[in-house]
């Protein structure tokens, strides 16, 4: 077997294999002689059947399975020797198509190489992480945002209006052309202003009403409503208002704190506190992670594989024109063009993702098995009553389950890495610490 350089440039290389006939021969007779003792064929014993008519009846297929195997151990021989990491899968075609039995075979092999990547010394990386202690206030705003979302709702003044926000108890009949049609009649129903639980236009037309009021309320189905015999029909419905309800916030005491799972106001008080903490402490991670990133842009620069970073700007650009364009959902769009922008933030992502990768091999980090569990169980919790289907779907695809393990990586690597550093804590309120998120988020 002969292997002949045809291109080193950068991180591009390509070389032209050459497996002698003979080579591919013996590997195909010695496959064939493991096999005849436990071949059997009409005419013959177990174990007797000549080579000539194994080869006759097997060769073919015994020929592309040493072929395959002889080219795999040609790449596998190649990248040891020169210690080559493809940053992707390499391609490799046969050149001479018109093979036949007793022929030579040529392939090419071309790839781009994983650059050389050497780490900074991480000690020298100077970052700020920044602090905030959680006080009373906190606690008390997190408290009253919580009471608000348990609201529960009083009777308004005899004779009050109902505002936008109100809950009205209402009786309704809806007709089409004067004939009721199913599922257009309630009793009793209380319905919150502007929660847009109706139909468009429904709601609004209740705003103004009082208790003991009948309202007709003209309103138009949706040309795509779920019903096809009333979608885009005009209907009316009948409605009697028997109460006026204004919202009133939660009472900020035990009984509160049992509605969300505590065993008292005390005890709610200490879980706001704890999760406060830990929220604090994410989005102050995710500025100094920012930072980290930015440090280590300045200090790290090496070649890198041009089709990645082609495939990187083409993601890029292709996830922000849906972000641009939100109503559409599919794939059924004009193609999207990659600018110099998208291409200089692809080489910093691809740069960066390399070097975290590189640290991550040298330190042996990994990610455990309890760590994609955990994963897996916080991603199910977004399917409620599919968590089974969930994960045996998680199980057969191995691309998602890379998905997770990536930033669960990435994670562990950005901690070691934190670790090194040289840290200074900043105390800032809450209010500064929010700042910095949203100005990493308009970056």
């Amino acid at each position: 077997m002969q292997v002949t350089e045809t291109l080193n440039e950068g991180l591009k290389r390509a070389y032209t294999i050459s497996i002698p006939a003979k080579e591919l021969e013996d590997k195909v007779n010695a496959k064939l002689a493991e096999a005849q003792p436990t071949i059997e064929m009409k005419g013959f014993r177990k174990g007797k059947v000549p080579m000539a008519m194994l080869k006759k009846q097997y060769g073919a297929s015994v020929m592309g399975e040493a072929m395959q195997e002889t080219v795999d151990g040609a790449m596998n021989e190649h990248f040891e020797k020169t210690g080559d990491r493809p940053a992707m899968q390499p391609d490799v075609k046969m050149t001479n198509e018109s093979w036949n039995a007793g022929d030579d075979v040529e392939v090419t092999l071309s790839y781009e190489c994983l650059p050389e990547v050497t780490a900074p010394d991480f000690a020298k990386l100077k970052l700020e992480k920044l602090v905030v202690k959680t006080d009373d206030s906190d606690v008390d705003e997190a408290l009253e945002n919580l009471a608000s979302t348990a609201q529960d709702f009083k009777d308004r003044k005899k004779g009050s209006k109902a505002k936008d926000g109100d809950q009205v108890t209402i009786d309704f009949l809806g007709k089409v052309d004067d004939v009721a049609f199913e599922g257009g009649a309630g009793d009793d129903y209380p319905l919150v202003l502007g929660s847009n639980s109706f139909i468009p236009g429904f709601e609004e037309q209740l705003v103004g009403a009082k208790a003991g009021e009948d309202v007709k309320v003209n309103v138009k189905f949706p040309d795509e409503y779920g019903a096809e015999n009333l979608a885009g029909k005009d209907a009316v419905f009948e409605c009697t208002v028997k109460a006026v309800k204004e919202p009133v916030a939660a009472e900020i005491n035990d009984e509160l704190a049992e509605k969300f799972g505590a065993e008292s106001l005390d005890d709610l008080k200490k879980q706001i506190t704890e999760r406060l903490e830990v929220e604090y402490a994410g989005a102050a991670r995710m500025v100094m992670k920012r930072e980290m990133m930015d440090e280590l842009d300045k200090l790290v620069d090496f070649d890198l594989p041009p089709t990645l970073v082609e495939q990187e700007a083409a993601q890029i650009a292709h996830q922000l024109w849906h972000e641009d364009n939100p109503e559409v959902q599919g794939h059924d769009h004009p193609e999207i063009e990659t600018t110099d922008e998208h291409r200089k933030l692809a080489e910093r992502r691809v740069r960066l993702g390399l070097l975290l990768a590189e640290v991550g091999k040298i330190q042996e980090i990994n990610v455990t098995e309890q760590e994609m569990q955990a994963a897996a169980m916080e991603q199910a919790r977004q399917y409620p009553g599919q968590e089974r289907e969930f994960f045996e779907f998680l199980s057969k695809n191995e691309q998602m389950q890379q998905q997770m393990r990536a930033p669960i990586f990435e994670n562990k690597v950005i901690d070691y890495i934190a670790e090194l550093a040289d840290v200074t804590e900043k105390e800032v309120s809450k209010d500064e610490l929010q700042k910095a998120v949203e100005d990493l988020e308009a970056e």
